[in-house]
């Protein structure tokens, strides 16, 4: 028999309440119980849940001890709302708790959330795709800590690509970060940006060079809730999109023959087709 209770899994966004979706929002005030960790999400974001609603911080239970909570909503038909940093799908060990909610029958909605990568971004007013700099975020972590990364899934590897790298949960070892970086092919004046809690009352943003990140994550004794971000794109300038060049066109907007004719010529010296995108 299929259970009327239901399980929201909701991205709370980087820290700000402000930054929760409208849907998320929603979610929260409507949830019968609403779970939260105290040690990765900001208490603001109760104050939608509405009165009355059993509030139960999970900061310090393994998923053992939410299951009950998960069979209590099966057999009563109740809503939950399982509050995530960030985004869930993005290192929330969201999955095995899917499988436990789908194993009770339980029907499952997912509420994606701002990320601290994105939100980090925003707060150094850097664009992470900047055109012919970078045009890849790679998303990603120190292997060696306390999950195993899969083969092939290293620092060093990803850092030859030159690209813009987003790395979490990394900054207890930011020696290791540092070293891999360098190995992996970024010269010691890439840009870099350091980030505390990011949109908490208390974030920490200092930006830096791949050569000095370890300096400046031990001058400022981090070692949680802090996000690298590292790239060219972090500085570059001078650069423009097609998109919004007179000489692109799309379904919406018709080329100006010159400056069409003009992409043509700059993507010729390129080696490159129509300069389109």
């Amino acid at each position: 028999m299929t259970s009327d209770g239901t399980v929201w899994f909701v991205g709370a966004g980087p820290g700000a309440a402000d930054l929760l979706t409208l849907r998320a929002a929603r979610v929260i005030a409507e949830a019968d119980i609403v779970i939260w960790a105290a040690s990765l999400v900001h208490v603001d974001v109760l104050d939608h849940a509405r009165p009355g609603a059993e509030i139960v911080d999970s900061s310090q239970l393994p998923i053992e001890g939410v299951l009950p909570l998960y069979q209590r909503a099966a057999e009563q038909g109740l809503t939950v709302a399982r509050i995530h940093s960030g985004d869930p799908a993005l290192w929330g060990a969201m999955q095995e708790q899917l499988d436990v909610c789908r194993a009770l029958d339980l029907a499952v909605e997912i509420v994606p959330g701002v990320s601290s990568f994105t939100a980090v971004a925003a707060i150094v007013g850097r664009e992470l795709t900047v055109p012919e700099v970078a045009q890849s975020v790679i998303l990603t972590r120190l292997e060696g800590g306390k999950t195993p990364m899969p083969p092939g899934e290293r620092v060093r590897d990803f850092a030859r690509h030159g690209t813009t790298m987003a790395l979490f949960l990394s900054a207890a070892r930011s020696g290791q970060v540092q070293a891999e970086l360098l190995a992996g092919g970024y010269p010691a004046d890439t840009p870099a940006v350091v980030a505390y809690q990011a949109t908490w009352p208390d974030e920490l943003v200092v930006r830096c060079t791949v050569g000095t990140l370890e300096a400046t994550v031990k001058q400022h004794r981090l070692w949680k809730h802090t996000l690298f971000l590292v790239g060219p794109a972090l500085a570059a300038e001078g650069t423009r999109s097609h998109l919004y060049h007179p000489g692109h066109f799309h379904t919406f907007r018709r080329a100006e023959p010159a400056a069409r004719a003009e992409l043509r010529r700059q993507a010729g010296g390129r080696g490159g087709g129509t300069g389109t995108q």
